[in-house]
């Protein structure tokens, strides 16, 4: 059946065949994606080949759900922006809960459009996850957080996030992460690495390679967004780290919910008896905070505290309520 500039044919009921120039493969997809539900666009797969010969074996690696080929579409502002350099950093300073005198900051991933607007984290991520992206963009985040860290002259330890999702293996993978960290004069006790979405990893295994790298090189190791799931606490006999890091759902409001405060201060007790250090993250109030302090917490960051910024101060202290 022929349609505009295309034309395509069903064949045993199950597969369509779609023969389009390149230039409308975009619009197709988008069609195609826009007429399935969630569900189906997960399920139903296809392939791209660039000539009128049949798929065959040599293309089964090419084989991809519609989602992921929709998001390739969605994907070239993010292609566009790794290539030409536009992420940034913003730093958010985290502090002694004991003293209030300053720790550190962690490394927050900004995208700059265009035109010069910032594009959030959550946009950057979720695109690259679906388009199989994460490794490039993980690894230009990380070396764009060394390279703004240098340039803004930061006291105190440095917190970088990292997808353990994006590295396929630990020597291959973070070694250039470890050059930007020497090419920019930083010690490597530092900095900090934290893990994020660990529950994306099936292989305990593999996390532990990856940890074993860091410390091996010298650096700091956080298991990031503890408390907001079974899987982080799950997986911590296994990867031992340095610090945890309180999901900011769990802090938020922990001194007025029974719930969270009975979990928040098991937490803290564990890591208190593992010798862990604790970052409390997401205070947004003085009751949030004077309960971290009365239970233990070593570090915190939040709004209260100090929001992410381009230009942060290096000498930051906390004027504590």
């Amino acid at each position: 059946m022929r349609e505009g500039g295309h034309w395509y044919e069903v064949r045993d009921g199950e597969t369509m065949v779609v023969f389009a120039s390149a230039g409308e493969l975009p619009r197709i997809v988008q069609r195609l994606g826009g007429a399935l539900g969630d569900l189906e666009r997960r399920e139903v797969t296809a392939v791209v080949t660039t000539s009128d010969r049949e798929p065959g074996p040599l293309d089964l690696g090419s084989v991809m759900t519609l989602a992921r080929l929709t998001s390739q579409g969605d994907s070239t502002w993010l292609i566009d922006l790794l290539r030409e350099s536009r992420l940034t950093t913003h730093f958010q300073p985290v502090f002694r809960v004991a003293d209030g005198t300053l720790f550190g900051h962690e490394a927050l991933s900004r995208g700059v459009a265009q035109d010069g607007s910032l594009v959030a984290p959550g946009r950057l991520f979720d695109t690259a996850r679906e388009a199989g992206l994460l490794f490039q963009l993980d690894l230009a985040a990380r070396r764009t957080a060394v390279q703004r860290a240098r340039e803004a002259a930061l006291s105190g330890r440095i917190l970088i996030n990292f997808s353990p999702t994006s590295v396929y293996d630990p020597a291959t993978c973070l070694r250039s992460t470890v050059a930007a960290v020497d090419a920019a004069g930083i010690s490597h006790d530092r900095i900090i690495f934290e893990l994020v979405e660990t529950e994306e990893v099936r292989d305990a295994a593999h996390l532990q390679r990856i940890l074993r790298y860091y410390r091996d090189a010298g650096f700091g190791v956080a298991l990031d967004d503890v408390g907001s799931g079974y899987s982080s606490l799950n997986v911590l006999h296994r990867l031992r780290p340095d610090f945890l890091k309180l999901d900011m759902e769990l802090v938020r409001d922990v001194h007025a919910d029974p719930f969270k405060a009975v979990i928040a201060a098991k937490v803290l007790e564990i890591a208190q008896r593992l010798d862990i250090a604790t970052i409390a993250e997401g205070i947004e109030s003085e009751a949030e905070l004077e309960w971290l302090r009365a239970h233990g917490a070593t570090f915190a960051q939040g709004y209260l505290l100090g929001r992410p910024s381009a230009e942060p101060s290096p000498c930051a202290t906390l004027a504590y309520p």
